[in-house]
């Protein structure tokens, strides 16, 4: 296993790299238009907790109006009314998530893994399900198999199952059956979180 995440690492790295190229333009592009409907910093930037617990600040395109989370910090709905007009886009088509190629490159981040998630989360959650920090056995990704069966539909607990059986069944196979149902997820917008 050791091995495989290694060699995972490295290919992750080199596909970032590469994409880092193509995804440049698309960024800018999505940036002005963020810019133009809700003024700010485009990029936004959030503390999540990764491999064994470590904490790592995580890059998005922004998706929600700069207020957002004035009234404290909640949990994204599907239909959530934060969310700006490009954001229901950027978020529907995955651009938002483009800026995390930088999370992959700095090794926080792979491409396929559990969903990184925010410390606050992290900790609520441990008050009900103990053993949610299982899923930080292995650097969390862009894409996983909780957010190819179900993403913004699934509890927490459900999110689990899934993060713990693909880090039990973690494989070049799993891995190319994600990318697969991920590229399906863009094109129905179902999904991720």
């Amino acid at each position: 296993m050791m091995n495989y995440r290694r060699a995972k690492r490295i290919i992750g790295l080199l596909i970032s790299i590469l994409l880092l190229i193509l995804i440049i333009p698309i960024c800018l592009i999505a940036c002005f238009f963020i810019v133009i409907e809700s003024s700010g910093n485009p990029i936004y930037m959030q503390e999540r907790v990764g491999l064994n617990g470590q904490k790592f600040i995580m890059y998005k395109l922004r998706s929600m109006y700069l207020d957002a989370e004035k009234n404290g910090y909640q949990w994204a709905e599907k239909n959530d009314p934060r969310i700006t007009k490009i954001g229901r886009f950027i978020r529907r088509t995955r651009i938002d998530e483009f800026p995390q190629i930088i999370n992959i490159i700095k090794g926080e981040m792979s491409i396929i893994g559990p969903r990184p998630e925010r410390p606050e989360f992290v900790n609520e959650f441990l008050k009900y399900i103990p053993d949610f920090n299982e899923r930080l056995a292995v650097r969390p990704g862009i894409t996983g198999w909780a957010q190819v069966n179900g993403g913004y539909e699934l509890s927490p607990k459900e999110k689990l199952g899934y993060d713990v059986y693909y880090i039990r069944h973690e494989s070049i196979k799993l891995d190319f059956l994600i990318l697969l149902k991920t590229i399906k997820v863009i094109f129905n917008g179902h999904g991720f979180r």
